[in-house]
């Protein structure tokens, strides 16, 4: 059994682990182990983590059994967007998915904003898996990132979009 919780310094490495396996199962197939390992070494160093692990306006969580992280979320109130909260990580051990892990950590993340009116994320265009997950979830495509600013990934994405209840 799992319980969402939220992250602590302890945790990083774990939730590390958790994301470099979780980003190679999703990614390798459509970037190459390369470019994969890449965006792993830029977007997860310690440093990274813990940057966000201590940000004020956001939410760091793990879904813990114990023994082990099977699941990790991590949201944000944005900066450039009023009113809005972006869902930037929501990942769960290849092993351990449809079990509820990630429903119950994008559960725990939607009512953490209070002052939120929308929840927006970013998601891979072939990421079938995930956007089924959000369109399950009440997202709905409003657009598209091309990423390809200096210093992005150079990788497209779909920009989803969610209401948040009591708005």
């Amino acid at each position: 059994m799992y319980f969402v919780r939220t992250a602590g310094e302890r945790d990083l490495e774990k939730v590390r682990a958790l994301l470099v396996e979780s980003f190679h199962a999703t990614y390798d197939g459509l970037h190459g182990k390369a470019k994969v390992d890449e965006l792993i070494a830029h977007l997860f160093t310690p440093a990274a983590l813990k940057a966000r692990l201590v940000r004020r306006d956001a939410e760091f969580l793990v879904a813990d059994d114990g023994r082990t992280i099977g699941g990790m979320g991590y949201a944000a109130m944005s900066q450039a967007l009023t009113k809005t909260v972006m869902l930037h990580l929501l990942y769960v051990s290849p092993a351990l998915q449809r079990q509820g892990i990630g429903r119950d950590l994008f559960a725990e993340l939607e009512t953490c904003f209070p002052d939120a009116e929308i929840m927006r994320l970013e998601v891979e265009p072939q990421n079938a898996a995930a956007i089924a997950f959000y369109q399950v979830h009440g997202f709905s495509e409003v657009g598209r990132n091309e990423n390809n600013a200096p210093g992005q990934s150079g990788i497209p994405s779909l920009i989803l979009e969610k209401p948040l209840e009591g708005h």
